[in-house]
């Protein structure tokens, strides 16, 4: 029998949903669920899981306000929001407030786990070289500390969530390297399945608020038109 290590939280007041959800993720996973957002912040507090499918429509707290104050106090729990196609403008709220990636309804269950799976083992990976990378890159004014993951500009912190920080540090390792969406989005959220690309400009356009004196005309991350997005600069 497999050990169950990474612990699952499913925030969700539709009931089938929210079991369908827990039917495919728990011969894996251990789960934990709520159908509504202050059950949810609760759990995430006295539980700590491992990741969280949260739908932004729920009673309570919506999960837009869940996801905002789960990022109060957690920088890195892996967030998914799970939402239908009419609700694109919260979708990208949600990015813009700290989600990491998003579903949209009506969903394969069998894609929703692939997903999470990917967002696990980057989170792996992610712990995994902050335990042992001794490195630091340097561009320019901007500082990468790989070993205890901060980013300064100029000497100053910069404040950035997992999904930001994965982003940039691979566009760093690889300066003057082209990468399309498809690239970015299968090398940082970390599945080869078709998914929503949208998440990975949304998250582009917060490090170039994060980390750009002029976002309209970045410096670091740069837009090729056509193709992608590279990361100009040469390491010190």
């Amino acid at each position: 029998m497999e050990i169950k290590t990474d612990k699952i939280l499913i925030v969700e007041d539709d009931d089938e949903i929210r079991h369908l959800l827990q039917l495919y993720l728990e011969e894996k996973y251990e789960i934990m669920m709520a159908d509504n957002g202050i059950a949810a912040l609760k759990i995430v507090k006295q539980e700590s899981p491992d990741l969280v499918l949260l739908d932004i429509l729920l009673p309570g707290k919506n999960g837009l306000e869940v996801c905002r104050e789960i990022r109060k106090f957690n920088e890195n729990l892996p967030i998914l929001l799970l939402s239908s196609k009419r609700e694109y403008e919260d979708r990208i709220t949600g990015l813009e407030a700290g989600a990491d990636d998003y579903i949209v309804k009506p969903f394969d269950p069998g894609e929703v786990r692939a997903r999470v799976m990917a967002h696990l083992r980057r989170r792996a990976i992610h712990e995994k070289l902050h335990h042992d990378g001794q490195n630091i890159l340097k561009i320019h004014e901007l500082e990468i500390n790989l070993d205890n993951y901060s980013v300064y500009l100029e000497g100053e912190p910069v404040h950035l969530y997992t999904k930001e920080m994965q982003l940039l540090i691979f566009l760093a390792k690889y300066p003057n390297q082209v990468f399309s969406i498809e690239q970015l989005y299968d090398r940082v959220w970390g599945t080869e399945m078709i998914g929503d690309y949208n998440a990975v400009k949304v998250h582009i356009s917060n490090l170039r608020r994060k980390i750009e004196k002029n976002p309209r005309n970045p410096e670091f991350i740069q837009t090729v038109r056509g193709f992608g997005y590279k990361f100009t600069g040469h390491m010190k």
